[in-house]
C-alpha cells in the first residue's frame, strides 16, 4: 500500500461517516437494487450456493452442550488452517465464493474450515443467555481444540464473526502469536456501532415493534414467518450491498439466509451488538499479521470503523472497495480472497 493511501481512505471515511443506515430509505433502496439487477445479466444465477454442504462435515460440541455445524476442505495435518467465521443472521454458506477459490488456489497446503455460529444455520439454538460475542469468541476457541488441535491458525471473520474474533483475543489473549498466526476482520467494528451505521437503522419504530413481539407473544411471532420477511428482513439487507450491485440471484440468497435464521437468535443477537465494545484486543492482534477490509458504501458497520480498526493494528493491511457494501465479501468477492491470499502468505513467512 503506498504511504498516502490510508489517508485517502480517512477522507473517504469522512464522508461514509455521513451515510448512515438511518439516512437511507430502506423500500427505495430495495426497489432500485431490483429494477438494476433486472436489467442486467445476472453473473451468479449458475453458481450453486449450497455447493459448501457437499464437504466434509462434523459438528463440535461446546462446553454448555450447543453443537456447532463445521464443514471441511483439505487434509487435517495441512501445514496451516484457515478457519473462517460468518456474520449475523447469516451462515457459512456466505463464504460461498472465498471456499471455492481458494479451494481451489492452495490444494492441500491449506485446510478451509467453515462453522456456523451458534443459533446460526445447521448449529444448535442458542439460549437466550448465550447469545454474545464473548461465547462467540469461546465458541470459536472450542472449534479450534476441536477440530484444529495441531498446527497454526489463521482466523478471518465477517461483521459479527469478526467480532467473535475480537472477543477471543480479549479473553484468551495467549493464543494470538502461538496457536493464532493471523487475523482477518471484514466489515466489521471494534466499538461503537449504536453511534453510526447498524446501530442508527436499529434506531426504527419497526425493529421495536419487533423486539416487544418477540418479548409479548413469542409463540405468534416464532409461528409466523412474515414478520422477520416483512420486517426484520428488508433492515438487514437494504444496506448490505452497493450502488451499483446487480445480480438478483445473490439478494435471493442472502434474503433466504437471513429468513431462514430463527428470530430468537435475530433479537438475542443484536441487543448483544447494541452493547458491543472489544477494544482491548486490538493490542493482542496487533501482535500478528492482520487485515482489515471494508466496502466505500458500508452502511452497517462504516468504513469509519475500518480506519479505526487499521490505525490501532501494527502489522495491517487495510483493502478499500469501492461502490460494495456490508457483504463485501459477496459483491467483491475476488478483492476478499486475494487479501485472504496475501495474509495467509504474511502469517506463515
Amino acid at each position: 500500500m503506498s504511504a498516502d493511501r490510508p489517508q485517502r481512505l480517512g477522507i473517504l471515511a469522512g464522508a461514509a461517516g455521513f451515510a448512515a443506515l438511518g439516512a437511507v430509505a430502506i423500500g427505495g433502496v430495495a426497489r432500485n437494487v431490483t429494477r438494476r439487477a433486472d436489467a442486467r445479466l445476472d453473473p451468479n444465477s449458475i453458481e450453486d450456493f449450497r455447493a459448501i454442504y457437499a464437504d466434509r462435515a462434523s459438528f463440535a460440541t461446546v462446553d454448555d452442550g450447543v453443537p456447532l455445524a463445521i464443514r471441511e476442505v483439505g487434509p487435517a495435518d495441512a501445514a496451516v488452517t484457515v478457519l473462517f467465521s460468518h456474520g449475523f443472521s447469516l451462515r457459512m454458506s456466505s463464504w460461498h465464493f472465498q471456499r471455492q477459490r481458494l479451494a481451489t488456489v492452495w490444494g492441500d497446503n491449506v485446510r478451509l474450515v467453515f462453522m456456523d455460529h451458534r443459533g446460526h444455520g445447521r448449529s444448535g439454538a442458542a439460549p437466550a443467555h448465550t447469545a454474545t460475542i464473548t461465547q462467540l469468541g469461546a465458541d470459536i476457541n472450542a472449534v479450534i481444540r476441536s477440530v484444529i488441535p495441531d498446527g497454526p491458525v489463521v482466523l478471518v471473520g465477517h461483521s459479527m464473526g469478526a467480532m467473535a474474533i475480537m472477543g477471543l483475543a480479549t479473553r484468551a489473549p495467549e493464543l494470538f502469536g502461538e496457536k493464532i498466526i493471523g487475523v482477518g476482520l471484514i466489515s466489521t467494528a471494534a466499538r461503537g456501532i449504536t453511534e453510526a451505521g447498524l446501530g442508527q437503522g436499529l434506531q426504527n419504530p419497526l425493529v421495536d415493534a419487533f423486539r416487544l413481539s418477540v418479548r409479548r407473544v413469542p409463540r405468534a411471532v416464532r409461528a409466523g414467518r412474515g414478520v422477520t420477511r416483512a420486517v426484520m428482513t428488508p433492515v438487514l439487507t437494504a444496506a448490505s450491498f452497493g450502488s451499483t450491485f446487480h445480480s438478483p440471484a445473490l439478494s435471493q440468497f442472502v434474503a433466504a439466509m437471513i429468513q431462514n435464521t430463527p428470530i430468537d437468535t435475530v433479537v438475542d443477537f443484536l441487543r448483544s451488538l447494541e452493547s458491543h465494545d472489544e477494544s482491548a484486543a486490538l493490542a493482542v492482534l496487533s501482535r500478528i499479521p492482520t487485515l482489515v477490509a471494508c466496502g466505500y458504501e458500508d452502511k452497517v458497520t462504516p468504513l469509519p470503523n475500518s480506519v479505526e480498526l487499521h490505525g490501532a493494528l501494527a502489522d495491517c493491511e487495510l483493502v478499500g472497495v469501492p461502490d460494495c457494501g456490508h457483504l463485501v465479501l459477496l459483491e467483491r468477492p475476488e478483492v476478499i480472497t486475494e487479501a485472504i491470499e496475501r495474509l495467509v502468505q504474511r502469517s506463515v513467512r
